[in-house]
């Protein structure tokens, strides 16, 4: 289905600007945006992928990452192609590189959506698996919806969104994991095709607007696993997000143009974990590798284990009826309770 999109200005007499994410194209007509799924019909802005759906899922809430919002609960997972981005490490390359019309989708209305998500008892509904920003129309119309029925809404995004864009479907918002790429502008230039402080920017006008925020970084070897990159992140993270803020750091493993690169040592993850901690995050997370303990949520205050998980699984719970460590008392920051 094609739709004229909401997120445009016109520019010139056959030219449109889109207005969802910082680069903000300049649209001739016929022609496309840089992500590949808008063009100019006629003086209107097209979206090529209403409700063009490549994946539908159930996952558990772990998998989005997210450790601190309704841990155990499941999410409805959609996804369609293209992205903003053009990161040559991408694990869902087939998806973010492809145009539409280049994979098999289905059309799935908002509503079927929503109704799909009830059915299989999922507590909310993930934006996921390509960047679903691209498709704003679509995922603010799914999530309005969604919200009118108490499902909550998830982006899990590259974060790549103007805040003139993000103003408009912010409330709709419950959570996200916001994948940052690295911590230095140049490498945001030459591999992603976008701006870090654009993404900075929109991280934090999400938490500023009472978006669940978790942060995701993936530690690529020899181009963002310096130690002073690292610090430099987690300092961000607690000075404009705030020291309960999860941080999740991602094993990288060689893919797609950046094959040959070699997989992100153990070491290298253990050692930028305590780096955040010893900056002040009091909440990280290490994901893609086979170490379970570094996927269990610990008390900032004694150290407990709160929350005991193996995979996506949950198989201990040490919190009390309000979230609370139940060794020391202390409140963890947990979205939710765990559902019997």
């Amino acid at each position: 289905m094609e739709k004229e999109s909401r997120f445009y200005e016109t520019f010139s007499d056959d030219a449109v600007r889109c207005t969802i994410c910082p680069r903000k194209c300049v649209v001739q007509a016929g022609k496309h945006g840089f992500c590949g799924v808008k063009e100019n019909r006629d003086g209107r802005l097209v979206s090529l992928t209403y409700g063009q759906l490549s994946a539908i899922a159930v996952d558990p809430i772990e998998k989005k990452p997210l450790a601190h919002f309704y841990p155990g609960s499941r999410s409805f997972s959609i996804s369609s192609v293209g992205c903003s981005f053009t990161c040559p490490w991408c694990q869902n390359w087939h998806l973010s590189t492809s145009k539409p019309g280049e994979l098999t989708t289905r059309y799935t209305s908002p509503q079927e959506v929503v109704a799909m998500a009830r059915r299989q008892e999922c507590d909310s509904i993930a934006y996921t698996y390509n960047e679903p920003l691209i498709n704003l129309d679509y995922v603010e119309d799914v999530a309005r919806l969604a919200r009118a029925k108490d499902i909550k809404n998830v982006l899990v995004t590259n974060g790549y969104i103007s805040l003139e864009a993000l103003a408009k479907v912010v409330d709709v918002i419950d959570a996200t994991n916001v994948d940052w790429k690295a911590f230095n502008a140049p490498f945001y230039r030459e591999h992603c095709g976008g701006d870090l402080q654009d993404v900075l920017d929109a991280t934090v006008d999400m938490k500023r607007n009472g978006v669940h925020v978790e942060v995701t970084f993936l530690i690529i070897p020899e181009t963002n696993d310096d130690e002073d990159e690292t610090r430099a992140m987690a300092r961000f993270v607690v000075d404009k997000l705030g020291p309960d803020t999860p941080l999740h750091l991602s094993r990288f493993f060689p893919h797609h143009e950046f094959s040959h690169l070699p997989s992100t040592p153990v070491e290298t993850l253990r050692r930028a974990r305590e780096l955040a901690l010893e900056e002040g995050v009091r909440y990280v997370y290490v994901g893609n590798v086979p170490l379970d303990e570094y996927g269990d949520t610990y008390c900032h205050q004694c150290g407990e284990n709160v929350i005991e998980r193996r995979g996506y699984k949950i198989t201990g719970w040490r919190l009390d009826d309000e979230n609370r460590c139940i060794q020391c008392g202390a409140d963890i920051p947990i979205v939710g309770k765990l559902e019997a």
